[in-house]
């Protein structure tokens, strides 16, 4: 019994290829970091976190930048040899757990919510993704924080005309100091985010980070404890922060540019923990 005869379909040619084969019209190259950053970009700019996180933080560092110097203006206060920006360390203090929030939410959402596995799908290159979502934030958290601070710097010396005038090298501490900070202290919440791989976690080791060490060293009285209690004071991250502005909580510890050194070393320990533990550790 013989099969019947069955026409096989004409295989077509496509254009620029051989007989049978099919070229597809859309170029193809290898992805590259830029490709990356822009991925990065697009998923940071399209979550709601991101919108409500940078909203607060925009509303703190205005508002009580804004409040601060309404109220010392109205109260005939006088700021003596203090430079008008430092009203703005407040607004400053309690913006960094807006950043320290994205910056965690930036990586640790997407292991709660599985999406690590398409990007890293899309993107084997694991130190690329790192790289690639720490250059995105850095530089959206530096850009906003800088912007603002110079922003509430202005107004609250519209607002003190009689307050001494800041020097130029107190205006870049206290805008683009404080932004760089502000950004590298959110990146190792990122890096931070990368390790423990949960949001909720990640954000309370940070805030932890931040007023841990001030208020235990604040019910530190015995005098057996006075180096630990001046450790904790000296380095806390209120007390860096407020360096940039001239002003420290303690009477010693780092000034100037110092706090800036500290948190990058300390960030780049973390981010190289961040990125071994993506290259051995599985999603």
């Amino acid at each position: 019994m013989t099969t019947p005869y069955q026409q096989q379909p004409h295989p077509q040619q496509a254009p620029g290829g051989p007989l049978g084969t099919y070229t597809s019209p859309i170029a193809v190259r290898r992805a590259t970091f830029g490709d990356a950053l822009a991925s990065e970009w697009t998923k940071i700019r399209s979550v709601r976190s991101t919108m409500w996180t940078l909203g607060v933080l925009i509303v703190l560092l205005l508002g009580l930048g804004l409040l601060t110097g309404i109220v010392v203006r109205s109260s005939d206060a006088h700021m003596g040899d203090n430079s008008v920006l430092l009203l703005g360390f407040y607004g400053v203090l309690l913006g960094t757990i807006c950043v320290i929030t994205l910056g965690v939410l930036t990586i640790a959402s997407e292991y709660g919510t599985g999406m690590i596995r398409t990007t890293l799908t899309a993107c084997p290159s694991r130190g690329r993704i790192l790289a690639a979502k720490s250059v995105v934030f850095f530089l959206l958290a530096f850009v906003i924080v800088t912007a603002m601070t110079t922003l509430v710097g202005a107004i609250q010396s519209a607002l003190l005309p009689d307050a001494a005038t800041p020097s130029g090298g107190e205006w870049l501490r206290a805008t683009v100091g404080v932004g760089l900070y502000v950004a590298m202290l959110g990146l190792l919440s990122l890096a931070v985010g990368a390790l423990i791989r949960h949001s909720a976690g990640s954000i309370t080791i940070m805030i932890g980070l931040v007023l841990l060490p001030l208020v235990l060293a604040l019910f530190m009285f015995t005098p057996s404890l006075e180096g630990v209690r001046n450790f904790l004071l000296e380095y806390s991250i209120p007390s860096q922060l407020s360096a940039f502005y001239g002003e420290s909580i303690s009477n010693s510890g780092p000034t100037g540019w110092d706090p800036l050194w500290i948190i990058t070393g300390v960030t780049a320990v973390a981010l190289g923990g961040a990125f071994l533990s993506l290259n051995s550790r599985d999603v």
